[in-house]
């Protein structure tokens, strides 16, 4: 079964709480909903935030591309938002997703924190 994309509430006093960085980006980790693997990190705009809580999927603002990007779009692995948090600073966010496909990484792994010092690079979470 597919998963659905479903809107998360929010009012703009929220998000005008928030606190992005000088490039008006705040870090948002993004973690499966089903057993709390983390994912991977992104960066959202105040836009990319908006589009994320309104739409229920993950949207991101390209660091290198200078473009946001719904995740999945391309790849077939989406990401369908089912809680948006944000910490006690207002400066992180936390989404918790259902991963959909193969995994988020763009490598082909599950999680984009595959790799572990020590472990010769290669395990998996």
């Amino acid at each position: 079964m597919t998963p659905e994309a479903t809107p998360v509430p929010f009012a703009e006093a929220e998000i005008e709480g928030l606190r992005f960085d000088s490039s008006g980006l705040i870090p948002a980790i993004v973690q499966d909903v089903a057993d709390g693997a983390v994912l991977m990190l992104g960066y959202m705009d105040e836009e990319a935030v908006r589009r994320t809580l309104r739409s229920g999927r993950s949207w991101f603002w390209s660091r290198s591309r200078q473009e946001y990007w719904c995740k999945g779009e391309t790849s077939g692995d989406r990401q369908w938002v089912r809680s948006v948090h944000y910490d006690c600073d207002a400066d992180a966010l936390l989404v918790a997703v259902e991963q959909e496909g193969k995994g988020a990484c763009h490598t082909g792994h599950r999680s984009c924190f595959y790799r572990g010092f020590g472990d010769g690079g290669s395990s998996e979470l």
